[in-house]
């Protein structure tokens, strides 16, 4: 039997934090899509009326 560990963040609708999480997952899921090999580490950040996506990417992904 395998064992997992679970774990979970939770924050109320229209955080921000939710929307900086699609974004980062958006990225990623496109870079996977095109290139299984995509190596992507990001970080969205939002404040007021910014965001900004700050990180590395490796992969031959045109997005």
């Amino acid at each position: 039997m395998k064992k997992y560990l679970f774990t979970s963040e939770s924050v109320t609708e229209g955080h921000p934090d939710k929307l900086c999480d699609y974004i980062a997952d958006s990225i990623l899921d496109e870079c996977l899509k095109q290139d299984k090999n995509s190596r992507v580490a990001v970080e969205v950040f939002a404040m007021k009326d910014n965001i900004t996506i700050a990180g590395q990417i490796t992969s031959n992904a045109k997005f």
